[in-house]
């Protein structure tokens, strides 16, 4: 781009620096570069990933996985090296400030192993979620004391016979002189076995309705264990490392401060809590969606110095671009729980929905790349096509699954069309800036009543700012015209949603399928648009528009015609991070190889 053109970019990019600055209140120490300090840190320890010597390394990791084992040798280091402390918030003694730190600190180690970042501990803070946003001072206690220890936390509700659905589970906890009476059995619960600390949801009362349920914090050393057992390890074909089993419970008695919150809470600190899991596990899947994109760089160009061929440029352009995209709506919905966490529930449950989507459509695409080499399965050059194809749709169980998703948006939809699309207030700039200082998160603050769709306030805001870009010409210009493409199809989703019937459509799915992909797009426009020009890259425009024009595909969206030096300005930055060890984030750190 010439000078005149970067000077526009930058000039529509930015907004204004004091918009919404007195939202946002500091997290005292804690830094984007502190987690960024973090991750770097882990991402020594655990070494070159390629390296077939290195017990940390890909070839390791899969070799346990392929016994069906946690890998041993690493989880040690973790423990050692303190990464539990990231799972507890820092007013309890950890490390836990924001959402999207946690996942900054988290990536190296997902971007080696989905399974095992899961294993390890990240399902240790979405069973410990309900204590952070409702337990007592004791509990907390106890629950940090745990967690910090090297104790790990499950999680008591998956029941695949009644997928997963919370309010038909099948634990029941009747009242008692001492507390509760606990009956019932879960099949899979991962880490089941191994955990210091069970929370359970129970149904406290008969009747169905959104106080049926309650929240139990128990420790199995203090339950009777003639009426606990602990049901056979269950072997899954994703995940194989995951320690999956389950347990039953017959008339066990459970202390009343067991309770969690108040009696028949459960269900409101369920759907208050799962949407930061719903935010994290696409933010931490982006990290292992990494490692394959890096492996089918590195077969595409193995022998070559020179210049990747021709016919794979524009897949490998395209998952890049993907990924960005991915990593932009994460990041947005992760920041939004800190920043906006009274109206961050329908966009958490939106990228939950997108993002694992998008990603199998990209493993999809790489697999044409990496051709049967990657399906090899131990392979430090190729296996991890393999293992995260099986390992995904695990980390999409229960809660996080796609019916649930739609669940949380779909009675949404025609309120938002009456109500807040073409009529709310965009966010707080903060919300697309990195390195902003945000609130920290706190789980008392979660709220799902409804509220503004701050995101789509945002699209329409970039149309406004952009508008002036269409005579400009370039890619830019196509930016704008991709801007206000997405712009018309949200007026056409205001029309379609305002005439839904109250009772449930089935029409409803699809429109809410078209709904989370805008919300990709905002998410798009708003981080490029939130540039500062520190990442040259990022600041032009050219990621945004490939982007955008592959979200505008799969919405069937006529869109301008992309510019063809968009694939090749994103392919020098896919090959360029991939020499020179960076990510492909957002963040473009620097990785050990």
């Amino acid at each position: 781009m010439n000078e005149e053109l970067i000077t526009t970019v930058m000039a529509l990019s930015l907004r204004s620096p004091d918009a919404g600055a007195d939202t946002v209140v500091g997290t005292g120490a804690e830094t984007s570069a502190a987690a960024r300090h973090r991750a770097a840190r882990l991402e020594t320890l655990l070494g070159d990933p390629q390296d077939p010597a290195n017990p940390h390394g890909i070839a390791a990791l899969c070799a346990a996985d392929a016994l069906g084992e946690p890998p041993a040798p690493t989880e040690a280091l973790l423990t050692e090296t303190g990464l539990a402390a990231e799972f507890v918030p820092a007013e309890c003694g950890g490390r836990l400030t924001r959402a999207d730190l946690l996942v900054t600190a988290l990536r190296p180690l997902f971007r080696r192993d989905l399974a095992l970042g899961f294993g390890f501990g990240i399902t240790s803070l979405f069973a410990t979620a309900p204590i952070w946003a409702a337990g007592s001072a004791r509990q907390r206690e106890r629950t940090a004391d745990l967690l910090l220890g090297g104790g790990r936390a499950a999680i008591v509700y998956h029941e695949l016979a009644h997928a997963n659905a919370i309010l038909r589970g099948e634990l029941v906890a009747a009242p008692n002189r001492g507390g509760w009476t606990l009956d019932g059995r879960k099949d899979v619960i991962m880490n089941a076995s191994r955990a210091g600390a069970w929370v359970a949801y129970a149904r406290t009362a008969p009747e169905r309705g959104p106080h049926s349920h309650s929240v139990l914090l128990m420790e199995p050393g203090e339950l009777p264990s003639a009426q606990v057992r602990g049901l056979p390890r269950v072997p899954t074909t994703g995940m194989r490392g995951g320690l999956f089993s389950g347990l039953e419970f017959t008339h066990c008695p459970v202390p009343a401060d067991a309770l969690v919150g108040r009696r028949g809470e459960g269900v409101a600190l369920a759907l208050r809590t799962f949407q930061v899991n719903r935010c994290l596990i696409p933010g931490v899947a982006v990290a292992a969606a990494d490692t394959v994109l890096r492996s089918a760089v590195r077969a595409a160009s193995m022998g070559r110095t020179g210049p990747v061929p021709r016919r794979w440029h524009k897949p490998l352009a395209g998952v890049f671009a993907d990924l960005l995209a991915c990593d932009s709506m994460a990041t947005v919905a992760l920041r939004g729980l800190s920043l906006l966490p009274e109206r961050a529930h329908i966009l958490a449950a939106a990228v939950k929905y997108v993002v694992p989507d998008l990603l199998r459509e990209n493993l999809e695409e790489l697999a044409t790349v990496l051709g049967a080499h990657g399906y090899e399965h131990g392979s430090p050059q190729y296996g991890s096509l393999d293992k995260l194809t099986r390992d995904l749709p695990v980390a999409g169980l229960g809660h996080a699954g796609t019916a649930a998703c739609h669940a949380v948006i779909v009675p949404h939809l025609r309120s938002l069309a009456e109500r807040s699309w073409f009529k709310a207030e965009e966010p707080p700039p903060e919300l697309f800036r990195a390195g902003a200082d945000l609130p920290a998160l706190d789980y008392r603050l979660l709220g799902i009543a409804g509220g503004q769709d701050f995101l789509s306030a945002s699209l329409v805001g970039s149309v406004g700012r952009l508008a002036g870009a269409r005579g400009v010409g370039g890619q830019i210009a196509v930016l704008a015209g991709l801007a206000e493409a997405f712009t018309g199809e949200l007026r056409e989703l205001r029309t379609r949603c305002a005439a839904l019937p109250a009772a449930l459509d089935p029409a409803a799915v699809i429109l809410s399928d078209r709904y989370a992909l805008l919300q990709a797009a905002a998410a798009v426009l708003g981080i490029w648009e939130g540039q500062d020009g520190t990442d040259a890259f990022l600041a032009d425009p050219a990621w945004a528009v490939l982007a955008l024009s592959r979200l505008a595909g799969r919405l069937g969206i006529a869109a301008p015609e992309l510019p063809d030096s968009c694939v090749a300005q994103v392919l020098d930055e896919l090959v360029r991070r991939y020499r020179t060890g960076r990510s492909y984030d957002l963040d473009g750190s620097g990785l050990t190889h």
